[in-house]
């Protein structure tokens, strides 16, 4: 029996890159009915700066920093960790065999083989194959969900959470839990031949190699939410420290990379700090501007979603070329100083049509516009009632 070594080197800064190849001792023309394959794949590193390198139109590059105020400080990190994703440690291989037809029906299809680190091995036959790859999402937080009843369209979706919907969730009425970072890639027509086309010969290894580039790419998107308080002055105190962004998907395919047609309302936490220089991350800024800056508090907040409804955020370049038939809320219940509360609702569609594969979405809010609410029989949120001198939901179109 010949050894193939089906081998990868991989380099995540955003986006990671899977090299294949495959090996076969000497003597090179001898030939086997199968082999055995090898995949190797070192750990990824991932950057938002590479993830959110796209156009919000015709030449105009997203700048994140240049939105982002903030910051990001160990108390955030207690409660999301680090900004963006996390490295995965868990993969899956899922094979489809189309023997000498590439890009044909599936002969048969292989249940998903799981490997820790960077090594997998499986048997081949002669002929193509098309290989689907994606990690497992970390189990401690688990709620990414796999639907495997059609191996050929693998569903990953996200469960209902325990607090409500408000906004754009068409059928639920529970809003739903942040999905973990989840990745994937599916290469078809991946051909082991017999006559060793395309080899490459290793002298000191004693092994005809073939290289095939892959590339995962991020099928979750991070969204980080700051509402920016101006001229507070300890009208809002805190937050009751849930959140939510309507109209997103509830699903993608593994295969496709594109969302779900369900619109749901995706729930995550959001802190309020207070005294913030008004300054954004585009550059590093010195002790003197800090100082000088207007101080603001601020609400933020991380969170991950699937992206917009039957949408294929990775194929796209720009924000005009986006679909998207629901509007995108965020809510948030402000904590006042006279022991009431009530829930802001802010429409951030056009923020988040431009943002089509994640970033920054901000709410700027004006205090001194806003009366502080004064009703009687307690504080929290009432569907019902809408006029601000009670309490309840108020609307700001931003």
């Amino acid at each position: 029996m010949g050894q193939i070594g089906l081998i990868g080197l991989m380099s995540l800064i955003g986006l990671m890159g899977v090299s294949l190849t495959a090996c076969t001792p000497e003597p090179p023309l001898h030939l086997y009915d199968s082999v055995n394959g090898t995949i190797i794949i070192p750990g990824p590193k991932i950057e938002l700066d590479v993830v959110w390198d796209y156009e919000i139109a015709y030449d105009i590059k997203y700048d994140w920093q240049a939105e982002w105020y903030y910051g990001w400080d160990d108390h955030d990190r207690s409660i999301w960790g680090e900004m963006g994703y996390t490295d995965p440690t868990k993969f899956y291989m899922r094979r489809y065999y189309s023997g000498e037809v590439p890009y044909g029906p599936h002969k048969s299809v292989i249940a998903p083989d799981a490997f820790y680190g960077n090594s997998y091995q499986g048997k081949f036959e002669w002929g193509y194959w098309d290989l689907l790859v994606y990690n497992e999402p970390q189990v401690d937080v688990l709620s990414i969900h796999f639907d495997e009843s059609d191996p050929e369209n693998i569903i990953a979706y996200t469960n209902p959470s325990m607090y409500r919907s408000r906004y754009q969730a068409p059928r639920f009425t529970n809003s739903f839990y942040s999905p973990e970072p989840l990745f994937s890639v599916y290469e078809q027509a991946v051909e082991i031949n017999r006559d060793l086309r395309d080899f490459i010969y290793d002298e000191e290894r004693n092994l005809y190699i073939r290289k095939l580039e892959l590339v995962l790419l991020p099928i979750t998107y991070v969204y980080l939410t700051q509402v920016i308080l101006h001229n507070n002055r300890e009208r809002v105190t805190g937050v009751d420290g849930v959140s939510n962004l309507s109209g997103m998907a509830r699903t993608v395919c593994l295969q496709t990379q594109r969302a779900g047609s369900d619109a749901i309302t995706v729930n995550y936490t959001c802190v309020m700090k207070k005294n913030v220089p008004y300054i954004s991350y585009d550059k590093t800024p010195t002790e003197e501007e800090k100082e000088a800056a207007e101080k603001v508090d601020i609400i933020g907040g991380q969170l991950m979603t699937f992206g917009m409804c039957n949408l294929r955020a990775n194929s796209l370049t720009r924000a005009n070329e986006v679909k998207d038939k629901y509007r995108h809320y965020i809510d948030v219940n402000m904590q006042f100083n006279n022991g009431m509360d009530s829930t802001f609702v802010f429409d951030v569609t056009d923020q988040v049509r431009k943002r089509y594969k994640g970033g920054v979405l901000t709410v700027e809010l004006d205090m001194d516009t806003v009366p502080i609410p004064s009703r009687t029989g307690g504080s929290g949120f009432d569907a019902v009632v809408k006029d601000f001198e009670d309490g309840g939901t108020h609307e700001f179109e931003m």
